[in-house]
């Protein structure tokens, strides 16, 4: 889906990206709060694989009823398991899920702009995998800055295994299955490092809101 050219130069559109672990949601929230309109390919990806949905049966097709609860819902944990595990079953993934997902971002993303939003945040987990390559819708995107949520590899394993229960085994082949925050870090604009407090990452998140909306569009 084209975007208008005139619509896309009135509002600040940001790039907003991470790893796991990272706290790419944190600073988004921190973003909501302080005016932006955010637009996140991780909830909508959660729209299409929501029960009854035609995804869940197509991803079911392809990687077996296992990925699928006793309701018959998506098991989420079940399929990244396959997923992080393989790197061909990434792909077959990848394929099912990023064209109808990348279509609705971008006709949200057009919404947002016809709105009037001063500022949108477009929150996309491989933002920095598209760019390093010159691929994907988000190379495509009006983005006139990119911002990484950044943390070293080893909080993102002991993150890991708090929040997700994980072994410190899966946790490190989950992390690692990700492009490095570090070789990320080298491609962003600008850098969130959200190792430190709480306060210190809405200090960070505070100070480039008011530096990239009053830089001029």
């Amino acid at each position: 889906m084209s975007l208008p050219r005139t619509l896309a130069a009135v509002a600040v559109v940001i790039g907003l990206s991470g790893g796991i672990g990272s706290g790419k949601s944190t600073v988004a929230r921190l973003l909501v709060q302080l005016g932006a309109t955010l637009i996140d390919a991780d909830a909508i990806v959660h729209e299409f694989q929501a029960p009854g949905m035609p995804m869940v049966d197509e991803l079911a097709a392809v990687f077996g009823p296992e990925i699928l609860d006793a309701r018959g819902a998506l098991d989420r944990k079940a399929l990244g398991d396959i997923a992080f595990r393989d790197a061909a079953a990434r792909e077959r993934l990848n394929a099912i899920v990023h064209p109808p997902v990348g279509a609705e971002f971008a006709r949200r993303l057009a919404a947002a702009l016809a709105s009037g939003a001063p500022v949108i945040v477009l929150d996309i987990p491989l933002l920095f995998e598209g760019r390093a390559t010159g691929g994907g819708s988000a190379s495509r995107m009006p983005i006139q800055a990119t911002v990484l949520v950044w943390v070293p590899e080893a909080v993102q394993i002991e993150r890991q295994i708090s929040r997700d229960g994980c072994s410190r085994e899966e946790a490190v082949r989950r992390v690692r299955a990700q492009m490095p925050l570090d070789e990320k870090r080298a491609l962003a604009d600008h850098v969130i490092d959200n190792s430190g407090s709480p306060e210190d990452t809405e200090r960070q998140v505070r100070a480039l809101y008011e530096q990239l909306t009053r830089e001029p569009s």
